[in-house]
């Protein structure tokens, strides 16, 4: 299971501190630190988020310089630490979400991220209100035209090289590259000059789960104070930044950034993942009696991409018991055939999902007759996703899927699928245990008591999640 891009970068002696103990605030002092920490959040009025490896390890990845981090285990020869699931299904954690809904709330106005695991993007923050500094193992740049495709599975090189892929604007066609820095490379100077202008802005600038020791990202912070603003930091472990910060908090960083979405009265949102499929029907008659045809299940992100929540496919006919039922086991998934034209069917295609998604599959009816021509379908991916995650959300599961577009042409059909492979919630006892309960001292009138609002409170007013 693949670590991205800690696994294939090798361990370099530059990388600081490494290996250091984990500190934890008494339980007293946490939770006083919370409330400060919220009240600082709902006073401020630009906040800028600045986070590192520690918001994604309840996410399944490991930190770098934690006890079990990349870099620490590597030191003492262990090699590279397991994931707990494949790179490509990590869910945003508790503190993804939370920052999600501080931007929708208007709060947070901007987040400077030196990960490169895409969980930022996948959680809901608009691309336009992030700096990906270290770049992202899940994105591709288009180097003619500067167009950017977010991918489902995981970029096959780092260093800004070039990939397998090309630019889909047929009046470009360049090859893209992958986005992630390696050691050598400089900060891209789209994201560095973002973060920059933020943190000159910034009234607060919100350090989380960051060591705060890799240059030149590291000093982005600073900046902040030089223009009369603040910097908080939540980590485990001492940074060289904390003598700078006005606050400084030694807890686990989903557990500090509940207590304060609490404390501000704000719900996080579940999060619900969805991902696409693009079935395609090609058929040619055969002495007007017969017709061949193919079914091909791929990517939407072209015919050699790979699908990654996809571990087989079974294609079945419950009404025509003369169709053999077929299993595709491989990628790219093929099925050939041939039936009567004039004899409609039900084909149901059982997708079996692959590790980390929420369930494991969902069956799609697909009518087929070759005597009627279907109209082209084009539905607005604004309306049928918010949708869909609402479905997913009620039901408390997932597997629903829609269609977002179909092309016919005379011999072929090419139909795009929406379903939801993931859903999580933030608000359940799994979140809940170890949360401090907190009540805010005689100084903090301003803030909603811990729990207040939680089921039925008023909340912020919401737009959709997905565009």
């Amino acid at each position: 299971m693949s670590l991205g891009y800690a696994e294939k970068l090798s361990y370099r002696e530059d990388v600081g501190t490494v290996g250091m103990s984990e500190i934890f605030d008494p339980p007293d002092v946490l939770q006083q630190k919370i409330e400060e920490l919220a009240i600082l959040i709902q006073k401020s009025k630009h906040l800028v988020a600045f986070t590192g490896a520690g918001i994604s390890t309840s996410c399944g990845i490991p930190d770098f310089r934690g006890p079990k981090g990349v870099w620490t285990l590597q030191r003492a020869g262990k090699g590279v630490p397991e994931a707990s699931l494949p790179f490509h299904r990590a869910m945003p954690s508790l503190t993804h979400m939370a920052l999600v809904e501080l931007e929708r709330a208007g709060i947070l106005k901007f987040v400077i991220s030196q990960n490169v695991d895409s969980l930022h993007l996948r959680s809901g923050i608009p691309r336009e209100k992030l700096a990906e500094l270290h770049g992202n193992s899940f994105r591709e740049l288009c180097p003619s035209c500067g167009t950017e495709y977010l991918r489902d599975f995981e970029v096959e090189t780092i260093g800004m090289k070039e990939t397998s892929r090309r630019c889909a604007d047929t009046k470009c066609g360049a090859k893209l590259k992958d986005t992630v820095l390696d050691w050598e490379d400089a900060l891209p100077p789209k994201e560095m000059n973002l973060a920059e202008k933020h943190c000159r802005t910034a009234d607060i600038v919100l350090c989380l789960g960051t060591s705060l020791q890799i240059t030149p990202a590291c000093n982005l912070p600073l900046k902040t104070i030089r223009s009369g603003g603040e910097i908080v930091i939540v980590n485990l472990q001492p940074t060289p930044k904390d003598k700078k910060a006005s606050l400084v908090i030694h807890g686990l960083v989903d557990k500090v950034i509940a207590g304060a979405m609490h404390l501000l009265n704000l719900r996080i949102p579940p999060y619900i993942r969805i991902d696409f499929v693009q079935l395609s029907l090609s058929h040619s008659p055969k002495k007007k009696t017969y017709v061949k045809w193919n079914l091909r299940i791929a990517s939407v992100h072209g015919q050699r991409a790979p699908l990654p929540f996809l571990k087989s496919v079974e294609v079945s006919f419950p009404e025509r018991p003369d169709l053999k039922t077929a299993f595709l086991q491989k990628q790219p998934f093929y099925l050939k055939r041939e039936t009567l034209r004039k004899r409609p069917f039900k084909m149901l295609l059982t997708f079996n999902f692959s590790d980390g998604c929420g369930c494991p599959c969902t069956t799609i009816e697909w009518p087929i007759n070759f005597q009627v021509t279907k109209d082209n379908l084009v539905r607005d991916k604004n309306e049928v996703l918010p949708e869909l995650g609402d479905a997913a959300n009620m039901e408390s599961h997932s597997g629903q899927h829609a269609v977002l577009e179909r092309k016919v042409n005379p011999r072929s059909e090419v139909t795009v699928y929406a379903i939801v492979t993931n859903i999580r919630r933030y608000n359940g006892p799994e979140e809940a245990n170890g949360v401090l309960e907190i009540t805010p001292n005689g100084n903090s009138n301003l803030i909603k008591r811990y729990g207040e609002g939680v089921n039925g409170g008023q909340t912020s007013q919401k737009r959709p999640k997905w565009t």
